[in-house]
């Protein structure tokens, strides 16, 4: 497990972290998170950074592929995250931030985190890329709605299309066909998931005592929720 500590440890005004409904998730959940929420520019140093993170990874993946599907597939996912990313280093630089600065100090971390989730096969890593940003785009959608008009911007960037179905596709064939990969694959998104929450609940400032922490449990509860339903769209038990 990765230990990652991100924050600046000072007082914040509460705010409210809510779960929106996106398709998979059902009814929004609402949690008041006392002092929970990160400053605003950590939000998007963070958000901006995970995009660019899943750009990283798919380009490599497509230099690896000698599958013009694959690479088409993986192409198309590339380009929406890197979309993403640039409307939000926009929003960055209109608040008069340097985006490299705001993205430096999460570097480190979430380079170690993608990394270690590299998988050995061209699967493994795609679907590192689904559950990891299926997970964390959820979680970041749910952290926006404590930013106001720009938490407003944040959520319209990541709820717009990810361009990944064709490579759900391509997952979904290689689970039908194979037994032995259906297997790999499965124990493979297992390992993947608690790295992943670390990874979310690293992005909140750390609870000071249990009526904190009880208050973040519903959001999780939803993220493992819509990340089952993606399993199971796999043809894979959560």
């Amino acid at each position: 497990m990765i230990v990652v500590n991100w924050f600046w440890q000072r007082r914040r005004p509460v705010r409210k972290l809510r779960l929106r409904a996106r398709g998979e998730i059902g009814d929004a959940v609402r949690v008041d998170f006392a002092e929970l929420a990160p400053d605003v520019m950590v939000f998007l140093g963070q958000a901006a950074y995970l995009q660019l993170g899943y750009f990283e990874t798919l380009t490599r993946l497509i230099r690896r592929t000698p599958e013009l599907v694959e690479k088409e597939a993986l192409s198309l996912a590339a380009g929406a995250a890197l979309a993403k990313h640039r409307e939000i280093v926009e929003i960055i630089r209109a608040r008069g931030v340097d985006p490299a600065e705001a993205m430096e100090p999460f570097r480190a971390s979430l380079d170690a985190f993608r990394t270690s989730t590299l998988g050995s096969r061209q699967r493994e890593t795609m679907l590192t890329v689904h559950i990891t940003a299926g997970i964390l785009d959820d979680f970041y959608l749910a952290l926006a709605s404590s930013y106001g008009e720009t938490g407003r911007r944040v959520e319209r960037i990541l709820g717009a299309d990810h361009d990944r179905q064709q490579l759900t596709q391509l997952l979904r064939a290689t689970i039908d066909a194979d037994e032995e990969m259906r297997g790999l694959l499965s124990m493979w998104a297992r390992r993947l998931v608690g790295d992943t929450l670390l990874v979310a609940r690293a992005a909140l400032l750390p609870a000071h005592d249990s009526d904190d922490a009880e208050k973040v449990e519903p959001v999780f509860t939803a993220l493992i929720a819509a990340h089952s339903q993606r399993m199971s769209a796999l043809g894979l038990s959560a």
